[in-house]
């Protein structure tokens, strides 16, 4: 499960004109059954909401007030996100006879032709104060405010990441909920501006919308739909040609292999450092301590300490946290029993978090090896989001090689690599011949591709400390 949270609007896409179809609650209801959470955006104040909407209850975070206050139902708290108006400036609309007029705990709100009069006033008062439009609707919010940082307050207490939140809307205030969230969906009415910046946009309206997308996400998780990843996929570098060379950020899974010392630790360096830029969550497997010393990154364990699972799930319950686990405290035995015990808690924090979004194993011929006495008995079909480090491919468990989108090959005879790795997920070699091998180049064959291995000169580490490091655990 990718999508483990969606972010609903609630008028003219939950609700219409203020009522929540039976039929659509029913959906939430089924959606709330799959594991996954609900949360609630919208631009209405709290206390409106709760007298035409009785069921707050199906939702784990209400973002009100077009992103202003913050409702856990569960405990009944509130939290305000921004700060309220000053009264000189709520002194100043009445003054003007703005009208309509409404006072929430922090938004304003009134309608169009009104805004002209309220973008007067924030002007002559120089107030740090934006105007917000949902169709005829015109609202005030501290500048800055908005449904995106509304539902990523959120997220952050859900401890949920944006990447796995569908969001879905109708209206102009809902631009910024798209675009907070991994894939971002308008519903059938939805306004053309919406509809056009939308990934996917329903084939019904308001609340019978919804209830399409859940059952889409529950039937296979919006699989296949051009999302935010597939928009942005992950660099990898740049070929002859000059032509960018990238994979899905999400459905995919490498194994970067060659021979000691050829530059596979400064090739996954400059790949952790785009993840982390993409807010992607990763959890490194470090056998022997040769990534310990990167920094922005956590690392339990060294050669005095050994890791300790309670502690490592602990930190990747924050979605912002990445994680590098050094093994080296263990003796060679105990890190593959380490392993085995480590690998089916990731699996199943993924199944209901969507986290980490990407797992690195360093020496993967250690960790997951093919012989038959291997601990690790058990990897799931289509294993995707996984980079496997090794010198040896003929030595990696089937299965996971199996699961296996693509091959960097790095350093000397690259072709020999190729070969090793079609040779062991049985598929036929791309290539025959001897490849030209340059210091600055690997070779990336991507299974899915219409040709086969490319000489790519990769992305490399961005920071002197990131291309030092990828020296270093390469010399160790």
């Amino acid at each position: 499960m990718h999508y483990c949270a969606l972010a609903c609007d609630f008028d003219q896409t939950l609700a219409n004109r203020g009522v929540v179809a039976k039929g659509t609650l029913d959906a939430l209801e089924r959606l709330l059954a799959s594991g996954r959470k609900l949360v609630l955006v919208t631009g209405r104040q709290l206390d409106d909401l709760r007298q035409i909407f009785p069921q707050l209850s199906l939702f784990e975070r209400v973002v009100a007030e077009n992103g202003a206050v913050l409702f856990r139902p569960s405990t009944g708290e509130t939290k305000l996100l921004a700060e309220p108006p000053p009264q000189v400036f709520l002194d100043a609309l009445h003054r003007r006879g703005v009208s309509p007029l409404s006072f929430g705990s922090v938004i304003v709100a009134s309608e169009q032709p009104e805004d002209a009069k309220v973008l007067a006033v924030i002007r002559e008062l120089r107030l740090e104060l934006q105007v917000i439009y949902n169709k005829g609707a015109a609202m005030v919010l501290p500048s800055g405010v908005n449904k995106g940082t509304g539902l990523l307050a959120a997220l952050s207490e859900m401890c949920l990441s944006h990447h796995n939140v569908v969001a879905i809307g109708d209206a102009e205030n809902d631009h910024a909920l798209l675009s907070a969230s991994e894939c971002g969906i308008a519903v059938s009415n939805a306004i053309q501006t919406l509809r056009e910046r939308a990934d996917l946009t329903s084939g019904a309206a308001d609340g019978k919308g919804v209830e399409e997308i859940v059952d889409r996400l529950l039937l296979d998780d919006l699989r296949g739909v051009r999302n935010r990843l597939r928009r942005e996929p992950l660099l990898l570098g740049t070929a002859a040609d000059g032509t960018n060379i990238a994979i899905d950020s999400c459905d995919a899974s490498l194994i970067i292999t060659g021979p000691s010392s050829s530059g596979k630790s400064t090739t996954i360096i400059g790949l952790l450092e785009r993840l982390k830029q993409s807010e992607f969550q990763v959890c490194l497997i470090d056998p022997e301590g040769n990534y310990s010393h990167l920094e922005d990154i956590v690392t339990l364990g060294s050669s005095e300490r050994a890791p300790n699972i309670k502690e490592i799930f602990q930190i990747l319950q924050n979605p912002k946290s990445s994680l590098i686990v050094n093994l080296l405290g263990l003796r060679h035995a105990d890190r593959l029993l380490f392993f085995a015990a480590l690998l089916p808690k990731l699996q199943e924090l993924r199944a209901k978090s969507g986290r980490p979004h990407w797992i690195i194993l360093d020496e993967a011929h250690h960790l997951l090896p093919r012989e038959r006495r291997q601990a690790v008995t058990f990897i799931s079909q289509g294993l995707t989001g996984v980079i496997l480090i090794t010198v040896h491919v003929e030595a990696v468990l089937e299965a996971a090689l199996k699961s296996m989108t693509g091959v960097i090959a790095v350093g000397a005879s690259p072709e020999e690599t190729v070969r090793q790795f079609s040779n062991a997920v049985g598929v036929p070699p791309p290539v025959y011949s001897p490849l030209p091998h340059r210091a600055d180049e690997v070779f990336v064959w991507l299974l899915d591709r219409p040709y086969g291995p490319l000489a790519v000169r990769v992305q490399p580490p961005i920071s002197e400390i990131g291309r030092h490091r990828g020296k270093y655990a390469e010399e160790n």
